[in-house]
């Protein structure tokens, strides 16, 4: 059999250029093909499609309200490859890897938002660097980006779970409270309890309103969908008696720097005295990701950006409470937790 690659070409190939950094490229494009291949078998609705059962290119097309059956049939060769489906006597069918895309919910998020906003923003940076519209992924994403932040769930409730059992709340709030899965964890971690949760966003809300009745905990919660800023300078209904205990995850970066001290502070005055706010947010470090995302934050509509784990504790202090150490959820994220008391 004749070689398919010859030493000399194989010498010339070695002197050509970087090597080492032709191979990483080409690898990190096959990478981002497939990150985005998979995030299109979502966004067409080719994978849901599949997922109530097996069907010919024509009846795949019909649940997909398709018209050119010959660049469908090139997408899914192409997603064939990419082992999210496979094809049988003409029968095309979900994979194991297709299935937990559709199954598990959190693996579709990552799938919708990096091949989205995530690396959108880098598609579009050359315009908005020469004065385009700043990017609205906060006010118009805030569903997915809900869901996305679900991965860190399991590092933040463990912590905010155990804050609970110790300090025995009788009433909690959540301010953007997104999915509602910290309102629901410290409802279960207190029988006794009852909570109220605030998200500006709609989508967010109604996942919260889902998550809530789905553990039968609607009885106990009250949700707003409003901008908390509002919220707080009405303090009638559900938000007219003190807290023990209030979670702000994943919102400070959102409000502008000068205007965080004052909201700290206004959440603090909704807490009895000696009752504690429980604060998980990305901190600003030298981290790929850490800088990824305040990039996308300065990119937003309004003034948002990250702030460093020293200038967190410097604005708790300022706004009259008493923070704890930051805790890092998980070894090399640059997401922590800060529990910082208010004395009344």
């Amino acid at each position: 059999m004749r070689r398919l690659i010859t030493a000399r070409a194989l010498w010339t190939l070695a002197r050509a250029g970087n090597l080492p950094a032709r191979v990483r490229a080409n690898r990190e494009g096959a990478t981002a093909i497939r990150l985005h291949l998979a995030g299109a078998a979502v966004d067409t609705g080719l994978l849901d499609a599949l997922a109530t059962g097996a069907a010919d290119i024509d009846e795949l097309a019909q649940r997909m309200a398709v018209d050119d059956l010959e660049l469908l049939a090139a997408f899914l060769r192409v997603v064939e490859s990419a082992s999210l489906v496979q094809v049988r006597r003409g029968s095309w069918r979900l994979t194991a890897r297709g299935r937990a895309i559709v199954d598990d919910d959190l693996v579709r998020a990552v799938y919708q938002a990096f091949p989205g906003f995530h690396t959108g923003l880098y598609r579009e940076l050359p315009a908005q660097l020469a004065g385009g519209r700043p990017r609205r992924d906060v006010a118009e994403q805030g569903g997915l980006i809900a869901r996305v932040s679900a991965a860190f769930e399991p590092f933040v409730l463990s912590e905010l779970t155990a804050t609970v059992v110790e300090r025995a709340p009788r009433r909690v709030l959540d301010i953007g409270c997104g999915a509602g899965l910290q309102l629901a964890a410290m409802l279960d971690a207190a029988p006794a309890a009852e909570g109220v949760g605030i998200d500006s966003d709609a989508d967010a809300a109604a996942l919260a309103g889902k998550t809530l009745r789905d553990r039968g905990l609607d009885g106990r919660s009250h949700l707003r969908c409003a901008d908390v800023r509002e919220v707080l300078a009405d303090r009638t209904g559900a938000l007219a008696d003190p807290f023990d205990l209030a979670v702000l995850a994943n919102v400070i970066y959102y409000v502008p720097m000068g205007d965080r001290v004052a909201l700290l502070r206004d959440i603090a005055s909704l807490l009895a005295p000696g009752g504690v706010l429980f604060l998980v947010t990305s901190v600003a470090t030298r981290q790929l990701f850490s800088r990824h995302f305040d990039l996308l934050l300065h990119a937003q509509d309004g003034a948002m950006e990250l702030t460093d784990a020293d200038a967190l504790l410097g604005q708790l202090t300022a706004a009259g409470l008493r923070p704890s150490a930051p805790r890092p959820i998980a070894p090399g994220a640059p997401v922590v937790t800060v529990r910082a008391v208010w004395p009344g």
